[in-house]
């Protein structure tokens, strides 16, 4: 394992020339293998006013704590210059984000010295191609204070043998917490915080131009916006899958079934109540 020391969080947007280039020139054939390498941020401190823009975008408050989705979102920073700097296999912006994991040990004070640390994870066969991991780490000294993973799809032909999916337990009994519009120019909003300027993100016209009709939310920004909708306590795994596009502009319904210290939440269309969000908060 190779291990990248950086300063300062490098800047997304840095990473773009690359991933363009992967639109021009046709990744190898052959076994696909992820490189082993972590990148790491040695220390860092939060920038208030960043946090303070993330937090209204999202609807978390401004209570001096970060939340461990926007460390969550930072390690992205890392996760682009390892899928454009190394030799990844896959087209990044063929890449779906399918799944992400965080989880938060306690509660991390604005103006704490902080490590982040990101390295991939195994890849794994998807019936629909294959998936892999982005591990993250958010460190205050040699405390662990947030566990981040990631995951995507790579859609390729397969063989046909995919992991065994795990069996569906009955739809928990949801209750409507919430309604909400989600405003066309959302995804621009976030894109300005979040550093992620995916183009079926940012408009209708870019979006079309990847066979979508219109733009789409961004998927870390939906499950930011449930989350912000609940009591976190101090301690907790927030686990996501993304289901279908959100399309912007749209109105949905924030949905809650609660069970102890246990959340369940799904985020669907108002209209055909198809999902876009299933997710969970379990309390540590």
């Amino acid at each position: 394992m190779n291990t990248r020391h950086f300063s300062q969080l490098p800047k997304p947007y840095l990473a773009y020339p690359k991933v363009i280039q992967g639109l021009i020139f046709k990744k190898p054939k052959g076994e696909k293998v992820l490189p082993q390498v972590e990148y790491v941020v040695d220390s860092f401190k939060i920038d208030p006013d960043h946090l303070k823009a993330y937090n209204e975008v999202c609807g978390f408050k401004n209570n001096g704590y970060i939340p461990a989705i926007y460390l969550a979102v930072l390690s992205q920073s890392l996760q682009m210059h390892m899928m454009s700097a190394e030799a990844f296999p896959f087209a990044v912006l063929g890449l779906v984000h399918i799944r992400n994991q965080v989880k938060q040990n306690r509660k991390t004070g604005v103006n704490e010295q902080l490590t982040l640390s990101c390295k991939f994870g195994d890849l794994q066969p998807h019936d629909k191609g294959v998936q892999f991991d982005f591990i993250t780490t958010a460190k205050v000294g040699d405390e662990v204070v947030m566990e981040g993973v990631t995951t995507y799809l790579a859609r390729q032909k397969t063989d046909g043998q995919a992991a065994a999916k795990a069996k569906e337990d009955k739809t928990p009994a949801y209750t409507l917490k919430a309604q909400w519009t989600v405003a066309e120019n959302i995804g621009r909003r976030y894109a300005k915080t979040s550093g992620d300027f995916n183009l079926i993100h940012i408009h209708a016209v870019t979006a079309k131009a990847f066979g979508f009709k219109q733009a789409i939310a961004h998927g870390m920004w939906s499950k930011a916006r449930a989350l912000a909708s609940l009591n976190l306590p101090d301690a907790y795994e927030a686990d996501v899958h993304f289901k279908l596009p959100m399309f912007l502009p749209g109105v949905v319904d924030f949905m809650v079934a609660e069970q102890a210290k246990d959340t369940e939440f799904l985020i669907r269309n108002s209209k055909n109540q198809k999902p876009h969000v299933a997710g969970s908060v379990k309390a540590l």
